[in-house]
């Protein structure tokens, strides 16, 4: 099981830069860029809930679900 971030995806929908994104949630550079890069186990709701606010979009929009390959032969 994978869970794949498309954070870069809203944030090209919206015309934003992570920067910008960072300013108005008021969550740092960093944390935003290993969040887009799927570097994260976890995210909190907070967060979540602050990232979908600024870029007008729903969790499942930056969230996805993606079975493992290996998963399908079971």
């Amino acid at each position: 099981m994978k869970i794949r971030i498309n954070l870069d995806v809203e944030l090209a929908k919206n015309k934003m830069q992570l920067k910008e994104l960072s300013q108005r949630i008021g969550i740092s550079m960093t944390n935003l860029s290993l969040l887009k890069n799927s570097k994260v186990k976890a995210i909190r709701f907070s967060t979540l809930a602050a990232i979908c606010e600024a870029l007008n979009c729903q969790p499942g929009d930056i969230l996805e679900y993606q079975k493992d390959s290996d998963e399908d032969d079971k």
